[in-house]
């Protein structure tokens, strides 16, 4: 019992960050269309343009768009099946985490928040300062729209936190590309 008391904060810690480097992805389409007669492609640069987002970002969406379209047999083209639009919605995040040294409520020993004794091994001094981080979690909405009829024919949307790292960010992008279009087309097996 006592080891699963020491694990518990390290498996919320695991649960935290696997859910922070995730994407959660959602598909919508229209029952209708008749996606295996689509076989070329184009961006719908008015739709593009009002994408709320660095124009560097909006390049590296439409790069790994292009990309995952590509490897699955399209081809980009003037006179395309589908145009393809984008939107990003972004959301600010703030935590507020108690920084009490020890944990006492778990049998780590020190000090709670605050003064007074804890159990368990060693001693320590608590000062029950806050600790505030903020993150950003971003929705990219990837829209195919039938070329001849200029109706939606398919959504893929894509959930998760955006990195700070300048790095890491191309790779971050291609992740939410890549598992939304996951998604594309509808009907085949993931």
């Amino acid at each position: 019992m006592k080891k699963l008391i020491k694990l518990l904060p390290l498996l919320a810690i695991l649960v935290v960050v696997s859910s922070c480097s995730s994407v959660r992805v959602a598909a919508d389409y229209d029952k209708n269309a008749r996606f295996p007669e689509y076989k070329s492609f184009a961006f719908f640069k008015t739709g593009i343009d009002k994408a709320e987002i660095s124009d560097l970002d909006k390049r590296r969406i439409l790069r790994a768009i292009e990309a995952e379209l590509l490897a699955k047999g399209y081809t980009k083209s003037k006179n395309p099946d589908l145009l393809i639009s984008l939107f990003t919605k972004s959301q600010q995040r703030v935590d507020v985490y108690n920084n009490a040294w020890g944990m006492g409520a778990w049998g780590w020993g020190g000090w709670g928040p605050g003064w007074g004794a804890g159990w368990g091994p060693g001693w320590g001094w608590g000062w029950n300062q806050p600790n505030v981080s903020t993150s950003t979690q971003g929705t990219l909405y990837i829209d195919l729209i039938d070329a001849k009829k200029k109706e939606l024919v398919w959504q893929g949307m894509g959930t998760g936190y955006l990195s700070k790292n300048m790095e890491k960010k191309e790779e971050r992008i291609k992740e939410f590309v890549v598992k939304i279009m996951e998604k594309y087309p509808p009907g085949v097996l993931q």
